[in-house]
């Protein structure tokens, strides 16, 4: 089926209903006014709404509170004071040339992972503030952590190659795993009205790990600068280009562990996750440091982090089919209420549906390709609040319902009316 710039075909339901703003009173729901109704098993029993206001009534709400979606303000205090504190170890360690071509450098492998991390998170994006968070206690917070203890550490021991090798791949993996880990039980906390599951618990991760590998690669590339060009190349290569995910795998499989629990609507399971996690990116990351320092690390990448990186993305493609499968399950239930057709149910939960919307509406000009986007981007939220309310774990979910309800409405309608 193709929707061409003159078709009035509408993926939303039968040609002869959309996009037509006169024909709408045909479609199902026609007020899109559920009648009262009970929810699925497991939910609790669902008010009735009452009818939304004519169009030019209905505003694009906001979620009622932001509380459980923002970073607090303390907390990016505290990220500012220990960014002096790693920037200032930077520039004694390496210089401020070797910083300036490290932070330059270091963009690459960042812009890598980061962009990776946000097409995973298209399907139901994460607030900014928690984004940009995650980026900023893994590239600060956790370095600071990690170079703390490393420096108690390194103190404590004698100075051989022995120490140096039980630094790399024990203490090293299991600090610094734990470090990039606090941040994400900071973000259950922090974003629990936002944090939905292990695709998000993975996403996080990423971005952590991405943050932590920007400013570890500063300090890397800055001193090979000062053993000249070809260290640096080999370095860039080695850490820019062969393994730019290392950290990022190793940090998803605690991401992972966490959003499972987070999903399942059980607290106490989240702190028992999170420490199965740990020490899983902790071996992980303890093999990848392991074949630099005793094994042959070309031989070892091909034969263990290739696997795994194809592992990686197989389970990711495999979890965000799982999550399309669980928008369709929730907004089946607002189907069956009335609020939405079948054939929306499919357009909003599906990406063929989505991107056969998108095109639809795009070729329609006047900004609806815009509106069709929102209208995607509202529904996704919906079903995901749901599903927080079905696990018991948001007694606020039921006020951004209603909220989230009546934007889909006026989105609708704003696709609609002209």
């Amino acid at each position: 089926m193709t929707f061409g710039p003159g078709s009035h075909q509408s993926p939303m339901g039968a040609p002869q209903q959309y996009p037509s703003t006169a024909s709408h009173a045909n479609s199902a729901p026609t007020s899109l006014t559920p009648p009262a109704y009970g929810a699925p098993v497991g939910y609790g029993t669902l008010p009735a709404y009452a009818a939304p206001a004519p169009q030019s009534a209905v505003p694009q709400l906001p979620v009622p509170t932001v509380k459980g979606r923002h970073t607090a303000v303390w907390l990016w205090v505290i990220l500012g004071f220990l960014l002096l504190l790693v920037a200032a170890y930077m520039l004694l360690g390496i210089g401020s040339t070797g910083a300036v071509v490290g932070m330059i450098l270091a963009l690459v492998p960042l812009a890598i992972v980061v962009t990776a991390a946000l097409l995973i998170d298209r399907w139901e994006p994460e607030p900014r503030s928690l984004v940009l968070f995650a980026l900023g206690w893994g590239g600060i917070a956790a370095v600071a952590i990690s170079l703390i203890v490393g420096i108690a550490v390194a103190f404590a021991l004698p100075p051989t190659a022995e120490a140096d090798a039980l630094m790399t791949v024990i203490e090293a993996p299991i600090v610094e795993e734990l470090a990039k880990g606090l941040g994400l039980l900071i973000l259950v906390v922090m974003g629990k009205r936002a944090f939905d599951g292990p695709v998000d618990g993975i996403v996080y991760a990423m971005l952590i790990a991405a943050g932590f590998a920007f400013t570890e690669n500063i300090q890397y590339f800055g001193q090979a600068l000062a053993d000249g060009v070809d260290s640096l190349t080999l370095t860039f290569f080695l850490r820019g280009i062969m393994s730019p995910f290392a950290h990022a795998m190793f940090t998803a499989v605690t991401g992972f562990c966490v959003g499972l629990a987070v999903r399942q609507g059980n607290r106490g399971n989240v702190v028992g996750m999170f420490l199965l996690g740990w020490v899983g990116a902790a071996c992980l990351h303890a093999l990848w440091n392991g074949s630099a320092v005793f094994g042959d690390l070309l031989a070892l990448y091909f034969a263990i982090q290739v696997p795994l990186f194809i592992l990686f993305i197989v389970g990711i493609i495999l979890l965000l089919r799982e999550e399309s499968k669980l928008t369709r399950m929730r907004l089946s239930d607002y189907a069956a209420a009335g609020w939405f057709t079948p054939q929306e149910v499919n357009m909003l939960a599906t990406r063929p549906g989505r991107r056969a919307a998108l095109a639809w509406a795009s070729s329609l000009g006047s900004g609806r390709g815009r509106e069709m986007k929102q209208f995607i981007v509202d529904a996704t939220e919906l079903a995901a609040v749901r599903q927080r309310a079905i696990s018991g774990r948001d007694p606020q979910a039921g006020a951004d319902e209603w909220v989230l309800l009546n934007r889909t409405v006026a989105d609708r309608q704003a696709l609609l009316a002209r």
